[in-house]
């Protein structure tokens, strides 16, 4: 089949070349010029493991294709997708749509023949039908349908999800379009991945109510990881205990420094204001908002209190910056909270991200960005373990210590033990971890 994917940000770029790989035609569509030229030149806009090799691989085949042109891509296309952003809309919270209606408008103006039109971008619940009705009125001869298609990538593993999903979920009430879209995933029957066909709005909520769920999860346990440091209880052992029950799970039951990233934060705010506009409040939805913002806050308090409650004149290096690892995602990432706060209380911040620091240099100021981890501890007062990358899994302790000026650890990600590291003569601290 051949595909138009508007967009080559994260969603739309992982998405039109893992469909190119399934066998379909691909054009990617992009109103950037620069960043067209760069992946015609193979040059990736965005950190993602596997993907660099994935989209040369399919260029090479001809079944992947980069313009800024939508004309022949989109009057050819059996399918086109809706892959701009949806960036929280200055204030007042909810998600900003004025992208997919321009592409609504613009698809309209070109669509020749039956075309299916599919929102992959995260959207508030009835967009369908408004793309529809922007479809409708600019063409009114047109001969299409609007499915929603939700997307569940997790970043620094994407490909994985998108070829290997646990479920794929289709929003229409046309037959004819929900044939296209089983055509587009033939290829993920062979795993027997359930395709959920439903109506168009309650695909639409499926997507935020998933991503609500899951940082309700994160947030949870990282109240109760407080909870275990003012009782003397272990955070891991907990999160174990109640993982191993079937009817909760144990992913993303790891307490730590609160979410980021693209999804989440921007998710959970829409689904309330969504809720707010329709006179259903979400209050526990309202409460995960305000404990993650708090919760990034607090990890630098539980750096000045670990350093006697003063950090004024002193030097913290930082390990790891992006809001996870195996991504150079900065956006809402609680490095940026702590950094923050650190400064403002006197600190002298370095830094080491292996993917990250570029981004994280437009949004950090008066930090020392290194050349690597150990770079990053050359006379630290203290050591913060911020995201959770391989390499700072096993980091050569004795050169640690021989570059620090104390030997004092705040593992945000509870990567190491405490048993471990005070036995190789570290000051150690960790979340929700009393022994």
């Amino acid at each position: 089949m051949r595909v138009a994917m508007i967009g080559t940000g994260y969603v739309g770029l992982v998405s039109g070349t893992c469909f190119a790989d399934f066998g379909h035609v691909v054009t990617c569509i992009d109103k950037d010029a620069t960043k067209i030229d760069a992946l015609n030149s193979g040059q990736i806009p965005i950190y993602e493991p596997g993907l660099q090799d994935l989209v040369a691989k399919n260029v090479a085949e001809e079944r992947l294709y980069f313009t800024t042109d939508p004309t022949e891509a989109i009057r050819s296309a059996d399918a086109v997708f809706i892959a701009v952003g949806t960036p929280t809309r200055r204030g007042d919270g909810h998600a900003d749509l004025s992208y997919v209606y321009a592409a609504a408008e613009e698809i309209a103006r070109l669509i020749e023949g039956f075309t299916v039109i599919v929102t992959k971008s995260t959207v508030p619940v009835g967009t369908g039908d408004e793309v529809e009705d922007i479809i409708r009125k600019t063409n009114p001869d047109a001969k299409f349908a609007v499915v929603s298609n939700p997307e569940f990538l997790r970043e620094g593993a994407a490909i994985n999800d998108f070829k290997r999903p646990d479920r794929v979920v289709v929003g229409t009430d046309s037959e004819e379009a929900a044939d296209v879209m089983r055509e587009l995933y033939r290829p993920l029957y062979l795993n027997e991945t359930p395709i959920i066909v439903t109506k168009r709005r309650t695909s639409e909520l499926i997507k935020y109510a998933a991503n609500a769920f899951l940082a309700v999860k994160i947030t949870f346990i990282n109240e109760i990881a407080d909870l275990c440091e003012s009782v003397g209880a272990n955070v891991q052992e907990v999160s174990r205990g109640i993982g191993l029950d079937n009817r909760i799970g144990s992913k993303f039951l790891h307490a730590g420094p609160g979410y980021g990233g693209s999804c989440f934060p921007k998710d959970t705010l829409a689904l309330s204001k969504i809720a707010a506009d329709a006179k259903s409040d979400l209050k526990i939805v309202d409460a995960v908002i305000d404990v993650n913002a708090e919760r990034k806050k607090k990890m630098a308090d539980k750096v000045i209190d670990f350093l006697g409650g003063d950090v004024n004149g002193k030097t913290i290096a930082l390990l790891g910056l992006a809001f996870k690892p195996n991504t150079d995602d900065m956006r809402e990432a609680p490095s940026l909270d702590i950094v923050k706060k650190l400064q403002s209380a006197g600190a002298t911040i370095r830094a080491y991200d292996p993917a990250s620091m570029d981004e994280a240099s437009h949004l950090m100021s008066d930090v020392m960005f290194c050349d690597g981890p150990y770079h990053a501890l050359e006379n630290a007062d203290v050591v913060v373990i911020v995201t959770e990358w391989d390499q700072f899994r096993a980091l050569d302790l004795d050169r640690v210590k021989t570059l620090v000026k104390a030997p004092k650890v705040v593992d945000l990600r509870n990567i190491y033990t405490p048993d471990y590291m005070q036995a190789r003569g570290f000051e150690y601290t960790s979340v929700g971890r009393s022994y």
